[in-house]
């Protein structure tokens, strides 16, 4: 809706909008007067200059205020005559105006509007589906504004249901097209294209636009992540099939370089190990604290009796519960063990 209305009132603003109905009106004031002046006695004061203008303004409005009026029929004749102006010109201009508003509406659903935003989030790519299910988990939060930028075979805005939300569409490689969905101002691109060599080529062109903006690619072939390092270091490749990692991303950025150490060799990884049977209903605060300091890991959840994650530091833990934790290594039950008791 901000889209439209910005858009309706920059045409508002243009002069053949307002053009015909200020002329109209203009030649029935300078036509009606001295009309009125003929036909009224100069006794009726409705003819003087400072009376005039008032009683033309509310009979052509249709309001008639009553405190001036014609005596005389040519006089009557000449109020009629107004008021069929006055019609004509309201007419004229809310026909200019509906035409207005509907023409911002369809300019809109067509993605042909230059998006008047900044600081904000614009997808660059659409797949029926699942850039639905993107836009709904990333305007969850509501935190920043989002705008849609897909390519010329999606003829009209394909979530009418999100009325905040921008759209434009044309060939995404082009300057001019990036700049209309301000990708310029833009605070987070996310690069979701059909194809990795497609994904690439799009990359070259949001740097070129904005080098500053956070941007997220997805990928369906990950091994090709360092050919975006070329273009920019500062771009962010996720999985094409993990679409939930993309959006924390873009809310969290660095947060693909986390789950990306904890998901290959040799950097830290996951680990889960039993606690030993003694000793029993131990807090979970004094566990986390003892493998922190002694072998530099991070407990996330527990399993006993259904899994918990990150529990409450003062969660008392039963002998046999089950620790998932990040670290350097695997833990032994004994290591965990003397961790605690010293």
């Amino acid at each position: 809706m901000p889209f439209v209305l910005s858009r309706l009132i920059r045409r508002l603003g243009r002069a053949h909008t307002w053009g015909l109905p200020a002329l109209i009106i203009v030649t029935v004031f300078f036509t009606s007067w001295p009309l009125m002046i003929w036909a009224e006695p100069s006794s009726n004061t409705i003819t003087a200059v400072e009376n005039y203008w008032w009683w033309f303004l509310v009979t052509a409005s249709t309001v008639g205020y009553g405190d001036f009026f014609p005596t005389t029929v040519g006089g009557h004749l000449v109020g009629v005559y107004v008021i069929i102006g006055g019609i004509v010109t309201l007419t004229t201009l809310f026909t200019r105006i509906a035409a207005a508003i509907d023409n911002a509406k369809g300019q809109r659903m067509k993605g042909q509007l230059d998006l008047d935003l900044s600081d904000h989030l614009v997808i660059v790519g659409y797949t029926a589906g699942r850039t639905e299910r993107l836009v709904r988990e990333i305007t969850a939060d509501g935190s920043h504004p989002v705008a849609l930028c897909v390519w010329e075979d999606v003829q009209d805005d394909p979530m009418p249901e999100q009325p905040d939300l921008g759209f434009v569409r044309g060939d995404l490689s082009e300057e001019s097209v990036l700049r209309r969905a301000g990708v310029h101002r833009a605070a987070r691109v996310l690069i979701d294209a059909r194809d990795d060599n497609e994904a690439l080529a799009l990359t070259v062109a949001v740097t070129h636009v904005n080098q500053n903006a956070h941007t997220v690619v997805t990928l369906r072939d990950m091994s090709r992540a360092r050919n975006f390092s070329y273009v920019d270091d500062d771009v962010r490749c996720v999985q094409w099939h993990s679409p939930r990692l993309a959006t924390e991303e873009l809310q969290d950025p660095g947060i693909a370089i986390v789950y990306a150490d904890l998901m290959s060799h040799g950097g830290r990884n996951t680990y889960s190990t039993r606690l030993p049977e003694s000793p029993s209903n131990i807090r979970f605060g004094d566990v986390q604290e003892a493998m922190g300091r002694t072998f530099t890991t991070t407990v996330l959840a527990v399993q006993h009796e259904g899994l918990v994650i990150n529990p409450g530091w003062e969660t008392e833990l039963p002998a046999g519960s089950v620790l998932y934790y990040v670290g350097e290594r695997r833990l032994s039950s004994k290591e965990i063990e003397q961790a605690i008791t010293t």
